[in-house]
């Protein structure tokens, strides 16, 4: 049954508050060659608050399932990147933004109507040390006989090149990090400084894994490590994710024998000081239909995996996580706006509103949402083709690290300028724009892992306005036209930090 209230150029549904600055935007369509029920050939999810947007559009750059973006603090796009080339925020060809991933593989898929077909093959980063400065990892396929890569590149931005629209710097495009035998696919968390950033990948065939370190003087060279887990000689590596508290990674895969698939997650804890991966976990289930759909819920209790025809969830908080499995969706067949084109289970996507959206392996009009990721069992309330689209989405998908996951000082210090998270804690608070007829953003960067309080006062001390953020927000927008013209002092609470500033209401 379709939740939204709905206009094709403004969808809402009621979601919790979770919005945030660089993981804003969602950019789905390809050209599909079929144009039933569809107002245009792209579209753009943008979530805030307590919605999420999606608008039509024909932007030039086409996405199957490789897609990468950034945005700014302010939730505006920067680059996205289809695995083929790079677009700047007008959406159309970045300075020395063409030819990723050389090889004929990526020229098969690099044409008007689609891109490249693998998930978590584009990652963009903020350089640490730099902010005029960002980088995308990539890589490609081999051949459509199987499912290895054989490189992970790096293309480094310059966001001021080309008038503030950024360019890639000449001779820092496609430069490889790793060649050798790799699934396609790649994961990324913030170091424990605050700072850096680990990147991992998989050894095609293996149970290594490949782990860089972005730092201010580069990327490192690849160290490996082996998890402990019995490689299968044929198999599909599903989405990687690491929990948005950086202390888990989950991997999904399956052996690849028809008729009996061996479909297991491998469960690990992660020490975001060193990048060492332990206590490995096996979590196997028997599927004729398997899955590649992995993600954390933004609490990080929960875990989520999707076969074709199932979503499970898992408790990695227990001390048995076998024991937890619990199915909380099974595909109901809906197929539309033809037989042949059927919603179900494909790869998932935790989204800045904390809602966990999943996508189908078919060109589909519409996306399933996990409501209440953070909830245990049914409560979680699995909405199935409930968000319309505009156009279509065959294994939509983007990734996004948590790029907001703050210090760990348990194990070093923090690299983050302005912040000791030990004494005083930087909420980077402001409010736009002030004085203000009523409609405001607040930005700002809260305690790792806390939730926090917004709350305005008036001149006489009275309480006029409260609103809980919870963890991982850093950008709201507020109506405060109910109130009148005057002084207000807006705070900021978490974690037992307080940060206040005054807002002027000046209505005409």
């Amino acid at each position: 049954m379709k939740t939204c209230c709905t206009t094709i150029f403004f969808l809402c549904i009621s979601l919790s508050a979770f919005a945030q600055g660089r993981n804003h935007n969602f950019l789905i369509g390809y050209t599909s060659g079929i144009d039933t029920n569809v107002v245009s050939k792209r579209g753009w999810l943008q979530f805030d608050t307590n919605t999420v947007t999606v608008t039509p559009d024909n932007f030039k750059m086409p996405f199957r399932a490789a897609q990468g973006n950034i945005s700014d603090e302010q939730g505006n796009l920067l680059m996205v990147s289809n695995g083929c080339w790079i677009a700047d925020a007008t959406l159309d060809t970045m300075q020395n933004g063409g030819g990723l991933n050389p090889n004929s593989y990526t020229s098969s898929w690099c044409n008007s109507t689609t891109g490249l077909p693998y998930h978590h093959s584009d990652i963009f980063l903020p350089f640490p040390g730099d902010s005029t400065k960002y980088i995308l990892f990539h890589q490609t396929g081999t051949s459509s006989s199987n499912f290895k890569s054989s490189h992970v590149y790096y293309s480094v931005i310059d966001i001021n090149l080309n008038a503030g629209k950024g360019g890639v710097i000449p001779g820092q495009k496609n430069v490889s990090a790793l060649q050798a035998g790799i699934n396609p696919g790649m994961a990324a968390c913030r170091h424990a400084n605050g700072r850096d950033w680990w990147i991992i990948a998989f050894k095609d065939s293996s149970d290594i894994v490949y782990k860089f370190l972005l730092s201010p003087s580069g990327v490192s060279a690849p160290v490996q490590q082996s998890l402990g887990v019995t490689p299968y000689p044929v198999y599909l590596l599903g989405q990687m994710n690491f929990s948005p508290d950086g202390k888990k990674m989950a991997y999904s895969y399956y052996d690849g024998v028809a008729g009996a698939l061996n479909y297991s997650i491998r469960l690990f804890n992660f020490d975001r000081c060193s990048g060492m991966f332990s206590n490995a976990t096996i979590l196997s289930f028997t599927e004729t239909q398997p899955g590649l759909g992995l993600s954390f819920s933004a609490n990080s209790k929960n875990l989520y995996v999707s076969t074709v025809r199932k979503i499970i969830q898992f408790n990695v908080d227990t001390n048995n996580v076998q024991a937890s499995l619990d199915t909380v969706a099974v595909y109901d067949g809906y197929c539309f706006p033809f037989n042949f084109l059927c919603t179900d289970f494909w790869v998932m996507y935790l989204a800045a509103n904390g809602k966990i959206y999943v996508s189908s392996g078919n060109s589909v009009i519409d996306l399933h949402y996990i409501n209440y990721p953070d909830s245990s069992g049914l409560a979680c309330d699995v909405q199935q083709h409930a968000l319309p689209l505009p156009c279509y989405s065959g294994r939509g998908h983007v990734y996004h690290p948590n790029y907001y996951l703050g210090c760990d000082t348990t194990c070093g210090p923090c690299f983050v300028v302005g912040v000791n998270e030990t004494g005083k804690h930087d909420f980077k608070f402001s409010l736009s724009p002030n004085p203000t007829n009523g409609s405001i953003k607040i930005i700002y960067l809260l305690p790792q892992n806390k939730s926090g309080m917004f709350e305005l006062y008036d001149v006489t001390g009275k309480k006029v306005f409260t609103y809980t953020l919870p963890p991982w927000s850093t950008l709201q927008h507020f109506d405060l036209s109910f109130l009148s013209n005057g002084m207000y002092h807006a705070v900021i609470t978490s974690d037992g930090f307080t940060k206040a500033e005054k807002l002027v209401l000046l209505r005409p």
